[in-house]
C-alpha cells in the first residue's frame, strides 16, 4: 500500500504560501510515497513538483483544483490547465479527455466551494472518486456525509490534507493498493476503488492562519491588479 497525498496547494494558489521545494521536503519527511500539488486553476507548480518528485524519493502526480460553476473539482493526472468557470459536467469531461481522474473534493462543505449547493446527488455520482476526508474541518459532519454518499454509490474514496502551508502536507492521506510505484498505477488503483483513507484534523489555529494568509494574498493581488503593470 502506498501513502499518497492528493490535495496540496503551493504559493501559486492565491491562498497558498510555500514553494514546491518546501512541499516536497515535507512530503519526504513524513514518509509519503506520492504527492499531487493541486493549485487553484493553475498547473505550473504541479508540473514542477511532478518532475522533481523523484529527487525526494516520491512519485509526482500532476493535478489542479478547478473552479467550476458548481464548485471545486480536482483533476489528477492532467498535463494542461483546465479553465475555470466551465460547468461541472464539462470540467469532468475535460479532465477525462486528458486521461485524468476527476475527484470531487469536500463536496458537502458548501462554504468552501463544495459542489453540493449547486448540483444533484446524481450529478455528484458522475465523479470518478469522492474526497471523503478533508483535514480542514470544523465538526467532521461534511466528511461523514461524503463518506456515506460514496459508500452508498460504491464510488472510490480519497483523502487530502488540503494543505496551504507545507507543515500540513500529509495530514490526510489516501492508502492506495497500486500494482506498481507510478503515477499511472496509482490513478488506476484509485479509479478501481483500491483505497482506504486516514486523516487528522488540521489544528484550528493553523486553519485560521491559512485562511488569513489567503485573504491577505488576495487583497494584495487585487491591489496590484488595480495599480497595473510596473507597480511595486
Amino acid at each position: 500500500m502506498l501513502s499518497v497525498e492528493l490535495h496540496v496547494h503551493s504559493s501559486l494558489s492565491y491562498d497558498g504560501r510555500d514553494s514546491v521545494e518546501l512541499i516536497l521536503e515535507q512530503a519526504e519527511a513524513v514518509d509519503l510515497d506520492a504527492i499531487a500539488v493541486t493549485d487553484h486553476d493553475e498547473i505550473d507548480a504541479s508540473l514542477e513538483a511532478a518532475e522533481r518528485a523523484s529527487e525526494y524519493g516520491l512519485v509526482g502526480i500532476p493535478g489542479i483544483e478547478i473552479s467550476t460553476k458548481a464548485g471545486h473539482v480536482l483533476g489528477l493526472g492532467v498535463d494542461e490547465a483546465i479553465p475555470p468557470g466551465l460547468s461541472y459536467e464539462t470540467t469532468i469531461e475535460r479532465i477525462r479527455d486528458q486521461g485524468g481522474l476527476a475527484v470531487i473534493p469536500h463536496p458537502f462543505q458548501e462554504s468552501r466551494h463544495g459542489v453540493m449547493g449547486r448540483i444533484s446527488r446524481e450529478e455528484l455520482a458522475k465523479g470518478d472518486a469522492i474526497e471523503v476526508y478533508n483535514s480542514r474541518l470544523l465538526t467532521g459532519r461534511a466528511n461523514r456525509q461524503a463518506e456515506r454518499f460514496a459508500k452508498s454509490r460504491n464510488l472510490p474514496m480519497t483523502a487530502g490534507s488540503d494543505a496551504h502551508i507545507s507543515e500540513m502536507v500529509g495530514q490526510a492521506i489516501t492508502r492506495v493498493d497500486a500494482d506498481e510505484r507510478s503515477a499511472e498505477a496509482i490513478l488506476e488503483a484509485i479509479r478501481r476503488g483500491k483505497t482506504s483513507v486516514e486523516g487528522k484534523r488540521t489544528p484550528w489555529h493553523i486553519s485560521v492562519r491559512q485562511f488569513a494568509g489567503g485573504v491577505t494574498r488576495r487583497v494584495r493581488s487585487g491591489l496590484l491588479g488595480l495599480m497595473g503593470p510596473g507597480s511595486p
